[in-house]
């Protein structure tokens, strides 16, 4: 573990800086202004950045269906000002009993792609509604049915449709409308949702008001656990009252280590981010990034990246269900090795590193990022996973469910929606945890601490590896939120890039190098077209020289916010 020790900077003079032992106030950045505004309401009637989790991270559930739900799971990195400690909140989804791979076979042996991303067996056990009453039981100040309100109000009271939540359903619609449960919410007013049509959800509401009432019996167990089952059974499933009170969050340790004077904090299996991020920051560490030319310094992160990903499609899985090598993947020894076998001027091809394990003992998804006035922070990352996930809701809940099940190897060799394979490590089992891409991460530095996150399925981690990359360059926060994206995973051996990541020189020498870039066409000749904007990065800093905070929010989401309240809106201790 690396400890970094706390010390007044250097002024000019020779003097030392003091720094602020305690934010002025607190932040909070979201992609959607009504969970940042349940998150500082919070704060205000006493709770912690926990509560405040708590408000944020369900309010989104009601107001990003496109992103995430209660239906879903998700990871919350936090850390407690009071004792220092860092925790890991595991709330991925499970594997039902049933859902072993021959279900995703089609009768001559295919894999049945409808079955793994849409309905009944696309959907794993929900994790999210666990892990509030975790937050509320083990590190909140409020009562959990006081975080919850702004989620209930919104979703009895509806908010405003927006754009990418009704061009999300128009790609999706197909499927959804096959379920009468989902017809019967997005469909009430007998049309599909258009921009600024007041979407109301009073099953959810109720749904919400049980888990508020009765704690984890209130979605586990009882009614709301019946009609779960009724729905998926209904549509062709085969989940269980006791797999569904079998739901268990899990504590993890997460991963830390140092990065050019900063200690990274961020998550450990059965998320794939932190040790790839963890190998990739390694391989760069030695290089003056800054320095290089912009050719150059892409092509060395995309080896980096390509080493990192190949690693992930063999090795990893839930730590509970397989035996992971994480001290050695993660070690700088080992990222030493790895820097080793990038050519400084020659891509890599993909099929040059082994495609067996060497012997070793978008849209989608959500973020936000929180610091209280105390110092406490929260980083949590939640999901659906595709759009809308499974599309399915079970009648009277209001609850989407997910489609994670994707997530997992069901097939191995099998790309799954994100084009990214898995093999044994990941492969479903009973109760097990499938992998994700999600890299909920913190940035500490004896002057700054910065928390951020992003949704984008397996570009997550990319993303992150450049926000973090942009912090150690010395951008604020909202101009990390805004940097442009680029990303590799090792296969399909192709780089994709945001429109305005690289100029026309930068893409000719990157393909003189020998990689194959997915560009905007209209930006460079010969790209084969791609995404043009990726991601919702949320991310919040700390700067402790000058005791200020900053919040960013990715301007490629259009109801995004980041807000500050200074103490005096906070309540004092």
């Amino acid at each position: 573990m690396l400890c970094l020790f706390v010390t007044p900077l250097a002024a000019a003079d020779g003097n030392r800086v003091p720094l602020a032992e305690r934010p002025p106030g607190a932040a909070v950045a979201s992609a959607h202004s009504l969970a940042t505004d349940a998150g500082l309401r919070i704060l205000r009637e006493g709770g912690n950045a926990f509560d405040a989790a708590i408000a944020v991270s369900a309010t989104l559930s009601v107001v990003e269906p496109i992103s995430s739900g209660i239906g879903g799971g998700g990871f919350f990195l936090l850390h407690d000002a009071s004792t220092g400690r860092d925790v890991f909140v595991d709330a991925r989804e499970t594997a039902p009993a049933a859902a072993t791979p021959e279900r995703y076979l089609t009768a001559d042996g295919e894999f049945d792609r409808d079955r793994a991303e849409n309905g009944p067996w696309a959907a794993g056990i929900p994790g999210l509604p666990a892990a509030f009453v975790h937050l509320a039981e083990r590190y909140g100040k409020l009562p959990l049915a006081q975080s919850l309100a702004p989620a209930i109000h919104a979703a009895r009271e509806g908010f405003p449709a927006y754009g990418r939540m009704t061009r999300g359903y128009e790609r999706r619609r197909a499927v959804m409308e096959r379920y009468p449960g989902t017809r019967e919410v997005f469909l009430a007013n007998g049309r599909p949702l258009r921009d600024g049509d007041l979407f109301r959800q009073p099953d959810l509401a109720r749904t919400l008001e049980r888990l508020a009432a009765q704690g984890f019996d209130g979605f586990y167990r009882g009614d709301t656990a019946r009609l779960l089952i009724e729905g998926v059974r209904a549509e062709g499933g085969e989940w269980t009252a006791d797999e569904l009170a079998a739901y268990r969050v899990a504590e993890r340790e997460p991963i830390r280590f140092g990065y050019r004077g900063w200690e990274i904090v961020t998550a450990p299996p059965p998320s794939s981010g932190g040790i790839a991020l963890a190998q990739m920051l390694q391989i760069l560490a030695p290089f003056e990034l800054a320095d290089l030319e912009p050719a150059t310094r892409a092509h060395l992160t995309i080896e980096s990246m390509r080493r990192a990903f190949r690693d992930r499609t063999f090795y990893l899985g839930d730590p509970d269900f397989v035996e992971i090598p994480q001290r050695l993947l993660t070690s700088r020894d080992y990222a030493a090795g790895l820097r080793a076998t990038i050519h400084p001027a020659r891509a890599t091809p993909s099929d040059l590193l082994s495609g067996e394990p060497t012997p070793l003992e978008d849209e989608e998804t959500t973020h936000f990022s929180i610091i209280d006035a105390d110092g406490n922070r929260v980083a949590g990352t939640q999901t659906v996973n595709l759009l809308y996930g499974s599309g399915l809701i079970p009648p009277g809940t209001g609850v989407l469910l997910n489609n994670e099940m994707d997530d997992f190897a069901l097939k191995p060799g099998t790309p799954n929606a994100f084009g990214v394979m898995g093999f044994d490590a990941n492969a479903p089992a009973p109760g097990k945890r499938m992998l994700s891409s999600m890299t909920p991460s913190f940035m500490v530095r004896p002057d700054r601490v910065a928390v951020l996150g992003t949704p984008g399925g397996s570009r997550i981690i990319t993303m992150v590896l450049l926000g973090i990359l942009g912090y150690d360059a010395g951008l604020g926060a909202q101009e990390v939120a805004a940097l442009p994206r680029f990303h590799h995973q090792w296969m399909p051996d192709v780089v994709s890039a945001e429109r305005g990541m690289f100029d026309a020189a930068t893409a000719a020498s990157l393909r003189a190098m020998g990689h194959e870039l997915n560009l905007p066409p209209d930006e460079v000749e010969g790209g084969r077209g791609s995404s043009h904007v990726w991601g919702n990065l949320q991310t919040v800093l700390w700067n402790r020289a000058d005791n200020t905070l900053e919040g960013g929010t990715d301007p490629r989401n259009e109801v995004g916010e980041a807000r500050v309240e200074l103490r005096a809106t906070t309540p004092a201790r």
